[in-house]
């Protein structure tokens, strides 16, 4: 079991790089293919609509030069695999908005992986991922790296937040072959005895006998708290000085608006270590 395909979104920005080596560190864990994902940033309607009101040859050279912009971006991808000495990648080049493309491409990999947005950066809004909406559109997990910071793969210090739902158990399922490298994993249970049905008379322990099966040794810590969750979590995870935090994602969309989860938008926003989400 492993990430045979992992795709990783490639744009201007300073930071991916940092992503693109952490991806490549996953992918040679499994042996397997780094596909790296670059997005011109127009969509096809949107170029019908800069057709209209610019009219067709400008239209047409702005296109070209996003395109352009988005196979150099590529080329630079290209040299970072080789220099990794990667023996498996490949690039992908879509005309579409970056998380529109993201979610395209995860339908054909194992675990897309993409950066926090970084409300400092200059990248333009139509090269950013949108993380939110990734998570929550996408087919397969996503892994979410901060802007801020340098990690590395195999994690050796797995926090899990576990609340027994459906989102939580997809992200807990999408990262086993993470954890089975893992040298400690910790199941953290928040505040538990609110919703005695979800957790049992021993909360956390039926994931924790399921994860044993897979070879994983699990801790579970049960803890209380009176702040929001999100902000419990990451507390928590640098205490435990965690180096992966596992969840789910929760929210809905409404067209292209995303109504996230308090404890996911929490984290999305304050995050300080590589988050694995699946909704």
């Amino acid at each position: 079991m492993g990430f045979k395909t992992v795709v990783v979104h490639v744009n201007s920005s300073a930071e991916t790089e940092r992503r693109v080596r952490l991806a490549a560190q996953i992918v040679r864990m499994s042996k397997g293919r780094l596909v790296g994902a670059a997005m011109s940033g127009i969509s096809r309607l949107l170029y019908a609509d800069h057709a209209t009101t610019m009219g067709v040859s400008m239209a047409a050279q702005c296109i070209d030069e996003a395109r352009e912009n988005a196979r150099a971006n590529l080329r630079r991808f290209e040299t970072q695999c080789q220099m990794l000495d990667l023996p498996s990648f490949e690039s992908r080049l879509l005309d579409d908005q970056a998380a529109d493309g993201l979610v395209l491409q995860s339908r054909y990999g194992d675990l897309v992986v993409l950066g926090q947005v970084n409300p400092d950066g200059p990248v333009s809004p139509l090269e950013e991922e949108t993380p939110e909406y990734v998570a929550m559109n996408s087919a397969r997990p996503v892994l979410v790296v901060p802007y801020a910071g340098h990690y590395e793969a195999p994690f050796q210090r797995v926090l899990v937040a576990w609340d027994g739902s459906m989102e939580a158990t997809r992200a807990v399922t999408a990262a086993i072959p993470l954890m089975e490298h893992a040298a400690r994993v910790t199941l953290a249970v928040f505040n538990a005895g609110r919703e005695p049905d979800r957790h049992g008379s021993e909360p956390g322990a039926d994931m924790a006998l399921y994860l044993a099966r897979h070879g994983i040794k699990v801790e579970v810590s049960s803890q209380v708290t009176s702040i929001d969750v999100g902000s419990a979590l990451l507390s928590f995870a640098a205490d435990t000085d965690a180096d992966l935090l596992v969840m789910g994602c929760y929210g809905h969309s409404r067209f292209r608006e995303i109504m996230l989860g308090g404890t996911s938008r929490t984290v999305l926003q304050s995050m300080t270590l590589p988050v694995l989400m699946a909704h």
